[in-house]
């Protein structure tokens, strides 16, 4: 399966913030071995969705849980894939801008009702769906990553695996971090632009953080963008940096200093994201 060119945000919340079924049903998913690496997930899933849809489907389908796995401190950590949300929201994309006759024959009106519906109850933070929780534990950029997602991490808590068959660049923090770091920012922000778009994107992730267990675990996964960069370019990285300067920068009423993290940030990003048109 070729990479995919995204970033990940994923939250592992402990086996606590899960029901007494779901807590059973992960501890047996962990011990027959079941869980699925983060560089193995993204093609697995996509393949799910792909053939979750199709001419003839009249109903949201039934999809095996999965979910990513974490231990950190003696402690089991799930990050589940919500596969059911994932092909709903597929089944309205792949009907946008499409002509009606089209739309209907590749993603039958039942099937667009049912996967509205079940969007819509997650949105508006339902607390029983048809299957497991409405949360959602991992978001998904390509091209790209949001500016906005650095500002939950620090430098210090990157992990950076740089080898021959074995390349990966990831940032991983507690939730309790996470969520200060993002407060700090929206106080910033808040006092300096106002309610601008950027304000506004930190306090949709600092929404969505609050959503989790408290003894949650945050990671941001570069995923199949490493692909994109070199070793170097990986080594170096400092964006948690760049926007931690920023907003200090804005803090201190320093604007050249927060002016020229941003512009080495957005830069940095947007020769990555330029590369879509040559693929």
């Amino acid at each position: 399966m070729p990479s995919l060119f995204a970033s990940y945000l994923r939250v592992y919340e402990p086996l606590t913030a899960f029901d007494r079924d779901r807590q059973s049903y992960w501890r047996r998913y962990v011990s027959e071995g079941r869980a699925v690496p983060p560089s193995e997930g993204p093609g697995r899933q996509r393949t799910a969705v792909i053939e979750a849809l199709g001419a003839g489907w009249t109903r949201l389908p039934d999809l095996p849980e999965e979910a990513y796995v974490l231990e950190s401190d003696d402690t089991l950590l799930v990050c589940p894939w919500n596969l059911r949300i994932r092909v709903a929201e597929a089944a309205l994309s792949a009907r946008d801008g499409v002509p009606a006759v089209l739309a209907d024959a590749f993603v039958p009106p039942v099937l667009a009702g049912q996967a509205k519906a079940a969007v819509e109850d997650w949105r508006s933070g339902a607390r029983v769906l048809e299957h497991g929780v409405p949360r959602v534990h991992e978001q998904i950029a390509t091209w790209g990553v949001p500016l906005r997602w650095f500002v939950l991490f620090d430098a210090e808590e990157r992990d950076l695996v740089a080898h021959p068959g074995r390349r990966a660049l990831r940032y991983r923090t507690e939730i309790s971090k996470a969520r200060s770091r993002s407060s700090r920012a929206l106080s910033v922000l808040g006092k300096t632009v106002g309610e601008a778009p950027i304000t506004e994107a930190v306090e949709e992730a600092a929404r969505w953080l609050e959503e989790f267990h408290p003894r949650s675990v945050v990671e941001l996964d570069y995923g199949g963008l490493v692909e994109l960069l070199s070793d170097e370019t990986l080594a170096a990285d400092d964006s948690p940096t760049l926007v931690a300067t920023g907003l200090a920068g804005l803090s201190k009423g320093e604007a050249e200093e927060a002016s020229t993290a941003y512009d080495t940030l957005v830069a940095r990003w947007r020769a990555v994201q330029l590369l879509e048109r040559c693929n």
